[in-house]
């Protein structure tokens, strides 16, 4: 059994192990793929691994003994999982990996957002606590989270995760959800999406990317959005009109955003958001921390091992 992996750094930076791979099959593990190297490296893999390295329909035609893609990531659309439908080669994902990391995640940006510690943390070692009249001092305005309204767009297992933690810090929570589950927690009001656009302090984005929600926080949602709220997402970069936002962040209509997602990624020097006033952006490590991927390997594992038994699991593409 031929195995490849096109892109494994980001999963596995060296603190986890392929091992059980090497037990499997001839294994090749690479850190990354530029596109012109996909299909010399990928041409005799039976199993193709990738997180974000593109398996197109004319890199699938050109890879004869390939049987399964196993994704490094919940999201699915870096393959052509309708043309491996086609050829009836199983595609599997790895979901509900992260829940806990990005909730976690969203928390940080709105503590760091209300209660500025990296700020005033860089004020005191610059030696400003040295030289104040006073015992105390803020450069700029702390906000408390209790009684503040959340809004939730989206209301899956991530954005249920937000809640419970928003929950905890006694905010009103309330959320729009196109699909509505059964057991939601009694604190949170389900509402529609322009009573959560217009009364929310702080809305977070846990939507997945359709080509309803493509661009969706454009300067529309944006205007309707209270004055002085913050937007946080973590879902993906495209939702969100990244010009629109830093427009309404340098004129002092939204008070902060907090973003771990970017429309391109990496993002190009010229994104506007680089430079926005009150925007605090991380590179897409929600999901990095490392009981995350540690997680995230042995649902991979079982995936393979799965297909190996003949019996796939988390297909996305079933036929």
């Amino acid at each position: 059994m031929k195995i490849v992996i096109l892109d494994g750094y980001t999963e596995n930076p060296g603190d986890l192990s392929w091992d059980f791979l090497q037990e499997v099959g001839d294994t090749e593990i690479y850190d990354r793929t530029p596109k012109d190297k996909i299909v010399e490296r990928a041409k005799d893999a039976e199993i193709l691994i990738t997180n974000k390295t593109p398996i197109t329909r004319e890199i699938i035609d050109k890879l004869s003994k390939l049987k399964f893609v196993a994704l490094l990531s919940t999201g699915y659309n870096i393959a052509d999982y309708e043309h491996l439908r086609e050829k009836h080669i199983p595609v599997s994902n790895i979901p509900s990996y992260s829940t806990e990391a990005v909730a976690q995640h969203v928390m940080a940006f709105i503590l760091e957002m209300t209660n500025e510690v990296g700020l005033h943390s860089c004020s005191v070692k610059s030696g400003d606590w040295c030289k104040s009249d006073d015992f105390c001092y803020w450069k700029t305005p702390l906000t408390e989270l209790n009684g503040k309204t959340l809004g939730i767009f989206g209301f899956g297992r991530i954005g249920k995760a937000v809640a419970q933690r928003a929950n905890a810090f006694g905010m009103r929570i309330i959320s729009y959800t196109p699909r509505l589950h059964d057991g939601n927690p009694d604190y949170v009001k389900f509402v529609t999406k322009e009573n959560m656009i217009k009364n929310s302090d702080f809305i977070t984005l846990h939507c997945p990317l359709t080509p309803e929600t493509e661009g969706c926080v454009n300067r529309e949602f944006i205007h309707d959005m209270k004055d002085g709220a913050y937007l946080i997402n973590t879902s993906r970069g495209t939702v969100v009109d990244e010009q629109a936002l830093a427009d309404a962040l340098n004129s002092g209509k939204l008070s902060g955003a907090g973003l771990d997602v970017l429309s391109t990624e990496p993002p190009k020097k010229d994104n506007p958001l680089l430079t926005a006033k009150n925007c605090f952006i991380t590179p897409h490590i929600a999901w990095a921390a490392f009981e995350t991927r540690e997680r995230l390997m042995d649902i991979f594992k079982g995936n393979i091992d799965a297909f190996l038994a003949g019996k796939p699991r988390n297909v996305v593409n079933p036929w």
